[in-house]
């Protein structure tokens, strides 16, 4: 027996569910299992291929990478900038705009929280608030709690009538104070699937402006809902009306690299002296957190979007990852009324209507593998296996 050690003081956690839901799925037997858990993309083989822009550009990496030297906190510079027509739909000043990479936009959002916890506590003021819609990614709420911020929540979303509950949002945001931080998903919602609609992204950039509040935008799934303008045009209108404001952006989905963790942290400053304020306080919290990020994927993103081919190839092959998922959609919300709102709704995700009994029956019974509280990725179907699906759903309802 050793003698007891500080580590002794840890307590216990419960083990992640969803990857204790990867190795049920990986040990049933039954040939016509379906996996809705895991949030990655699948084709319609069930596989997460890697893009065929993403194959070409790593095939020039290995031919003209003449160094593997250590980046600065910032990490590539170009990939940043890359991104900025993308995220942006143009080209941001250097002096009103800061872009830096992450490691995913999960190092993105830590970032963010850091940054707003360091200037809180100079301002000595109280703990920074955070405002975040129910519900949310589960790692939103521990991901700002563990920088020290104060998470406050509102309803967004009813699960059993499917719809977005935007008076309740609207209400939530005009209680909220100055210098308050509000979380929004720019499109592609996880896990519900519902999005605002432009009237509403043009009324929460209204009140983010009238308010004085502060915009972080997590937009992790740019180009799987309705294009890649699209899914930015609600991002812009807050972000044109916020004079600070900070996106945590993420290529893991959109270019299919999930283990590379490709990410960025882009943020605004009303003045240019506000600007090189955030910009140098981010670099010093990069630095203590992970000093420098790693390279490979955002260098990949780099190659792909400084050549017009890659860009043309990984663009279309992108349009046909939103178009089998929407047509998955479709087919759901013609099966069966019960699920017609998915029709509307977009990306991979939808928060179905389920208790976490019925989840566990679909699993027991019929080999339907789904996160318990009712969140279902749906890129893990194909047009024929939605039947499937919906009759499994009609067992259990």
């Amino acid at each position: 027996m050793s003698a007891p050690t500080l580590f002794d003081a840890l307590a216990p956690q419960p083990a992640d569910t969803l990857l204790s839901l990867i190795a049920l799925h990986r040990d049933d037997p039954r040939p016509h299992k379906l996996d809705l858990g895991v949030g990655v993309y699948r084709d319609d083989s069930g596989a997460t291929p890697v893009m065929r822009a993403v194959k070409a550009a790593e095939a020039r990496l290995l031919e003209t990478q003449g160094s593997k030297s250590y980046l600065g906190p910032e990490g590539d510079i170009r990939y940043a900038e890359l991104l900025q027509p993308i995220v942006f739909g143009r080209a941001v000043p250097a002096d009103t705009f800061v872009g830096v990479q992450t490691p995913g936009g999960t190092g993105a959002l830590r970032l963010a929280a850091e940054l707003i916890n360091a200037a809180r506590k100079n301002a000595k003021g109280p703990g920074a608030k955070v405002w975040l819609g129910t519900p949310t990614w589960p790692n939103h709420a521990p991901i700002m709690t563990a920088a020290g911020l104060t998470v406050a929540t509102y309803r967004y979303y009813d699960q059993a009538t499917q719809t977005v509950l935007f008076d309740e949002m609207m209400a939530a945001l005009q209680g909220a104070a100055a210098g308050d931080v509000v979380l929004l998903h720019g499109c592609c919602h996880n896990p519900v699937g519902a999005d605002l609609n432009h009237s509403q992204w043009r009324a929460v950039a209204e009140v983010v402006a009238q308010r004085g509040l502060i915009p972080l935008i997590d937009l992790a799934y740019q180009g799987l809902g309705d294009g890649l303008e699209e899914d930015a045009a609600g991002a812009r209108l807050v972000l044109d009306a916020a004079p600070d404001a900070l996106l945590a952006y993420s290529c893991d989905k959109n270019f299919g690299l999930y283990r590379e963790r490709v990410g960025a942290l882009y943020a605004k400053g009303g003045t240019p002296a506000r600007t090189e304020l955030m910009r140098s306080n981010i670099l010093l919290l990069a630095r203590v957190n992970w000093s420098m990020p790693p390279d490979h994927g955002g260098a990949l993103v780099r190659v792909i979007l400084d050549d017009a081919a890659l860009t043309a190839d990984w663009r279309t092959e992108l349009d046909g990852m939103r178009t089998r998922i929407n047509r998955v959609r479709q087919a759901l919300a013609a099966g069966d009324p019960w699920l017609a709102p998915l029709g509307h709704h977009r990306g991979m995700f939808s928060l179905l209507p389920l208790s976490p009994d019925q989840v566990a029956t679909l699993r027991r019974e019929h080999a339907v593998y789904m996160v318990g509280s009712g969140r279902a990725n749906l890129a893990g179907l194909t047009l024929d296996t939605v039947p499937q699906f919906i009759d499994a759903l009609r067992a259990v309802r």
